[in-house]
């Protein structure tokens, strides 16, 4: 799988001098095929110690180095169990260590270009971290921003993109209050901002100067990916770039979605991503404000894919359900939960068409530590959707929660969580 990547130098080198005495190491110990998500989000939060290879420890688990002066930094998401292990070894240094870090590359050469006048304001506005799309890399809003840099002109830039191997440089800005997410970011080298990424074997292209990528989701992505969507039609309401459309269309084998869309750009990247993989012909983008989408009676399945709510496309959501025979809600919320214990309830809900063939365990373990205030979100949306539907249609309907998937921690004490919800017409008595 290959993904945006968060680089960073290593912390310190006082490990790497002891190279011939046997010290402890911190690492998260984890099931094996939870060990490339785990990976990604130590590397996200820049937790992971990339001097070391990963080691195997017993039980058939395998163990990532974390950075020792960090660990009060972890907090992991309820999908990622593991345990905090102390690994007593030799260092085996990465291949990422053999060489030059990137970051100490980038201030060696910028300590050269300004022959001298380095000071400790300018090591100060040089990034440990950056993202890496391709050949271009997206540095964060805080870099270099004192006013020394802008003396160099075109040649900082260039400086940049040969020390860190890249052909374009950008750097993030805050993200537009527009509705739509619109990031600010600037191409500081380069001619245009479109890079690929793959994610699942699924080909996603975008123009980081209009839009965001998110990596957060990639859990969920791989779940929809694994629902048994054959035959279907769906609607993606809230679409993007093809989060989910084309997991659906890849790799679920929908036959056909409908995705909406309002964003221009997005709308502009999600085509050219369809033609990338191939499934143009099973979709149609509708450009516009999903609340006045003109499609009734025709979906299998829609997804609600918008947080912190989606809550003003479920009347929508209702309405393209088809009234003979209903179908699945996939709904995504942000749920406050408080810091003080509840009470943990039993796992009684996920269906086979909720579990992932790779994570049945991982969502066992989500499963079994469903929270009461997502259990009373569930149920109380799940009534709510029920009255709409009763409404719309003048009969009794049924709703029922099939899955609680448990995304990430959107914020302290808040959850980003998808509701899987049958919704079906009574049978005539």
């Amino acid at each position: 799988m290959a993904a945006a990547r968060s680089e960073s130098a290593p912390a310190g080198n006082a490990r790497m001098e002891a190279k011939d005495i046997s010290i402890p190491i911190p690492a998260l110990a984890t099931e094996r095929r939870l060990a490339q998500r785990l990976r990604e989000h130590l590397e996200e939060k820049q937790l992971l110690d990339r001097r070391y290879q990963l080691q195997q420890v017993p039980g058939g688990r395998v163990a990532l180095p974390m950075l020792e002066e960090k660990l009060s930094q972890l907090c992991l998401p309820p999908e990622m169990p593991c345990e905090l292990v102390w690994i007593q070894q030799d260092p085996v240094p990465s291949r990422a260590s053999r060489r030059r870090a990137p970051a100490q590359k980038l201030r060696d050469e910028l300590r050269q270009l300004l022959d001298g006048s380095w000071s400790e304001e300018l090591e100060q506005d040089v990034p440990h971290a950056w993202q890496r799309h391709g050949d271009l890399v997206l540095l964060s809003e805080d870099s270099f921003r004192a006013a020394p840099w802008e003396s160099l002109g075109p040649v900082l830039w260039e400086t940049v993109a040969s020390a860190l191997g890249a052909r374009r440089i950008a750097r993030r800005g805050r993200v537009l209050p527009d509705g739509m997410r619109t990031p600010s970011v600037t191409l500081l080298l380069g001619q245009d901002g479109w890079v690929e990424h793959v994610d699942n074997g699924i080909r996603y292209t975008f123009d980081v100067t209009k839009c965001m990528f998110s990596p957060g989701n990639i859990t969920e992505k791989m779940r929809v990916a694994s629902l048994p969507c054959s035959g279907e039609v769906l609607v993606d309401l809230y679409a993007g770039i093809g989060y989910f459309t084309l997991p659906f269309l890849v790799h679920a084998g929908a036959a056909f979605v409908h995705a909406c869309e309002w964003n221009v750009h997005a709308v502009e990247a999600l085509r050219r991503a369809l033609a990338l993989n191939g499934v143009q012909d099973r979709c149609h983008i509708h450009h516009g404000d999903s609340r006045q989408l003109e499609l009734r009676d025709m979906a299998d399945r829609v997804n609600l894919g918008l947080i912190p709510s989606s809550e003003e496309g479920w009347p929508v959501a209702c309405r393209v359900l088809k009234k003979e025979t209903g179908g699945v809600l996939h709904i995504h919320h942000n749920v406050e939960t408080p810091p003080a214990p509840t009470p943990v309830l039993p796992a009684e809900w996920g269906s086979p068409e909720a579990q992932h063939p790779m994570e049945d365990t991982g969502n066992k373990t989500v499963g079994a530590r469903i929270r009461a205030e997502w259990q009373r979100w569930a149920e109380t949306t799940a009534t709510r959707i029920q009255g709409l539907l009763v409404e719309l249609h003048g009969r009794p309907w049924h709703t029922r929660v099939l899955h609680i998937e448990a995304v990430k921690s959107y914020a302290p004490h808040v959850h980003h969580l998808v509701l899987d919800l049958e919704c079906r017409p009574a049978l005539p008595t």
